[in-house]
């Protein structure tokens, strides 16, 4: 049975990275009627950030060489330890039982939400493997930072994200789908570009549409 985990990193309530993932949810349910889902907002319910009971379980899993993720519990010594453990693996659970990972993420200052790196620390652990499963972010942009603009070698939100799925969680199958210029509709000074603002956003819903009905 497919299960589709979404979380959103926005901080705004309502926004464009949040009504993409929410368009690809719609979709994707529809095409999986019999399909889990578990959707987790990093925004409005902040996971917390690693503190040193975590670190200790993650040298403990790295010293005696545990791989499976489902051995991780043995890290678990001292109080401190669980709760730390009682943090994480809820996030760890639905991370591993889920075969599509969605995330809803803006780009804050050239990178992603601290909310959603909060949760990428709590759930990533050394030499873990999460290959096969596929992940989609549907990220928004204030700016352009697509191939050839100016902008291009700013962006550390996709490249971060693509680097952290292969390298840490040995994952290839990884879609990318940004609405850019999104300061346009706001920002006077980038009115001149609210045409190709919202040209960027409809291509975004349109593949977004046709990625969740893969």
């Amino acid at each position: 049975m497919s299960h589709l985990l979404h979380l959103d990193a926005s901080a705004r309530n309502i926004s464009v990275s949040r009504d993409l993932s929410r368009a690809f949810a719609e979709v994707w349910r529809a095409a999986h009627p019999e399909g889990r889902y578990t959707y987790r907002d990093l925004a409005a319910d902040p996971v917390p950030h690693i503190g040193q009971p975590w670190t200790e379980l993650c040298d403990y899993v790295l010293a005696h060489g545990i791989t499976d993720i489902a051995r991780y519990r043995e890290a678990v010594r001292t109080p401190a330890q669980q709760e730390a453990w009682a943090t994480l693996a809820p996030l760890l659970g639905e991370l591993t039982a889920a075969d599509v990972v969605l995330i809803g993420t803006p780009m804050y200052n050239f990178s992603i939400p601290s909310a959603l790196k909060a949760w990428l620390d709590q759930v990533t652990f050394p030499k873990m493997s999460l290959a096969g499963r596929r992940f989609v972010v549907t990220g928004a942009r204030g700016g352009a930072y697509g191939p050839g603009t100016p902008r291009e070698p700013f962006d550390h939100q996709e490249r971060y994200l693509r680097d952290f799925f292969a390298g840490h969680f040995g994952v290839e199958d990884v879609t990318f789908v940004h609405a850019e210029l999104t300061n346009a509709r706001v920002d006077p000074g980038l009115a001149h570009l609210r045409e190709r603002q919202a040209a960027s956003l409809a291509a975004a819903r349109s593949r977004v549409l046709a990625e969740a009905e893969r």
